[in-house]
């Protein structure tokens, strides 16, 4: 975050580590606050003693998408960075609205939406958004990399670990750490550098920000509603996830929770919206208790207050947390492995689907602005006879939160025969492309390029119409009576 909003972005350093970092800071821990005391009374009402608090964490799409599409380009047209935060600001309250509005419906959408469909989208998630990138770094520094996955491969997949009186997550950054070290990998000038952010800056409220911004912020408020409903989903699936990990939290506080702690850190300054952070059955199986989260917060709180992420990546390289990472979204995904009767297990890979377009956009997106052009001045066509086949990443990976969920929904109902939910799945599936929510890369009414999809949306639920028409058919002719054909009569008689 500090890197894109400094290096990318331009901002002036005392507002991002004196009033963005610090007001960051103050959201993380607010929700880990919160999550600590769900904890505790899950502890109290079920007197169990291995209760894990979930993970607090910043919206991950959020911290780009913000970046790039409000805070970057109003800043390269104004050239004022006061404005550009003011216009994030109000982003970040839409966001957190969006999550309060919304939590008076999770555990209504929780009940109607199966397991099986929230975990694979989760699974997606921790996969690809995740796990992936941090794999492709291992990849580029295998000499650090490697020993450090091999390590959590032994000490939390295996059933022996190597080195039991010490605590394997030290024992990884202590590993990576010397090796990085080791082959060069880190710079003393690094760290001389990076002492440079030191300082103590405490919190203060910008409510002024806030308000300055509402007149403008309208003209880029169409990327908040889709990833605020994204990032509702991800609360959504990581309180299944923790439900199937043994953990039951209620899904209307943990929500408002995330709404309000956004909104806290918005009027101190901080435009990124938090979530329940990704990987709570993976911090369960490696020991997390109810502390751990506050723990984490707390760090985050002090790192920011003084300065210290800079100085902490000096020190500690990416690569050595980065098979951490890895770990992560490989328990996410043998999660929903595990929890997924044997005839939906289809389901999972189709809701992986989006979220592995919507990786290969990014990249392909990333690629071609490093070579200073775009998908439209190459052409699709182009694309397509080299097997980059960009309509169809644009129409499967955009919007992947809810496009995951809104085809794993399609593929459970049509294995499960339950069409009239199929139906409505597809439907809302339409109504979502019709709006421009999913499968398209701005929000808009009715766009031309989205029409065949609503259509093709419109279809399916059609086909589990018919499907649930040609049920009520087949049950009337088994439930009716037998009827004996009349004996003819004999020659005889």
């Amino acid at each position: 975050m500090i890197g894109l909003l400094v290096f990318v972005v331009g901002l002036p350093k005392d507002m991002v580590y004196g009033r963005i970092a610090p007001a960051f800071g103050l959201a993380v821990f607010a929700a880990s606050v919160w999550y600590t005391i769900f904890a505790l009374r899950v502890v109290k009402a079920t007197g169990r003693k291995d209760v894990t608090a979930l993970p607090s964490g910043p919206s991950a799409p959020s911290i780009f998408t913000v970046t790039f599409l409000v805070i970057l380009p109003v800043f390269l047209q104004t050239k004022n960075a006061e404005f550009a935060l003011q216009i994030a600001l109000v982003w970040c309250f839409v966001e957190a609205m969006i999550l309060v509005a919304g939590s008076f419906l999770g555990d209504l959408i929780r009940r109607n939406i199966p397991r099986t469909v929230l975990l694979s989208c989760l699974a997606g998630l921790g996969m690809l958004l995740l796990a992936m990138n941090p794999m492709l770094q291992s990849f580029e520094t295998p000499t650090v990399a490697f020993v450090v996955m091999i390590l959590i491969f032994i000490n939390w997949f295996g059933k022996s670990p190597i080195f039991k009186k010490i605590p394997t997550g030290f024992l990884l950054l202590a590993v990576g750490t010397a090796l990085a070290w080791a082959f060069g990998l880190q710079s003393p000038e690094a760290i001389q550098a990076s002492m440079t952010s030191f300082g103590f800056s405490p919190p203060t409220l910008h409510i002024g920000s806030f308000i300055e911004g509402l007149p403008h912020a309208v003209p880029y408020l169409a990327s908040a509603v889709p990833l605020g409903l994204a990032n509702y989903v991800f609360d959504l699936e990581n309180i299944e996830s923790a439900h199937a990990a043994g953990d039951p939290y209620p899904t209307r506080a943990v929500m408002l929770a995330n709404g309000l702690s956004s909104t806290l850190g918005m009027l101190f300054g901080n435009p990124f919206p938090v979530t329940v952070y990704v990987g709570h059955a993976g911090w369960k199986s490696i020991g997390a208790g109810i502390g751990y989260t506050l723990a984490t917060g707390t760090s985050m709180l002090l790192v920011t207050l003084f300065g210290l992420g800079a100085f902490l990546l000096a020190v500690i390289p990416m690569v050595a947390v980065a098979p951490i990472l890895i770990y992560i979204g490989i328990v996410t995904a043998n999660q929903v492995v595990r929890e997924t009767p044997k005839n939906e297990v289809p389901v999972i890979f189709v809701c992986f689907f989006p979220w592995i377009a919507n990786w290969a956009l990014t990249l392909t997106n990333n690629v071609l602005s490093a070579a200073g052009t775009t998908a439209k001045a190459v052409g699709a066509d182009v694309l397509a006879k080299k097997g980059v086949y960009y309509v169809g990443l644009t129409n499967l990976g955009n919007g992947a939160p809810l496009g995951s969920m809104i085809w794993g929904c399609i593929a459970i109902f049509a294995i499960l025969d339950k069409p009239v939910r199929g139906a409505v799945a597809a439907t809302v599936g339409a109504v979502l492309v019709l709006f421009g929510v999913i499968h398209s890369p701005s929000v808009g009414f009715a766009q031309p390029a989205a029409m065949p999809l609503v259509y093709a949306y419109l279809m399916i639920a059609g086909v589990f119409l018919l499907k649930h028409h040609l049920n009520q058919r087949s049950e009337i002719a088994e439930a009716a009576p037998v009827v004996a054909a009349p004996r003819q009569l004999q020659e005889s008689d």
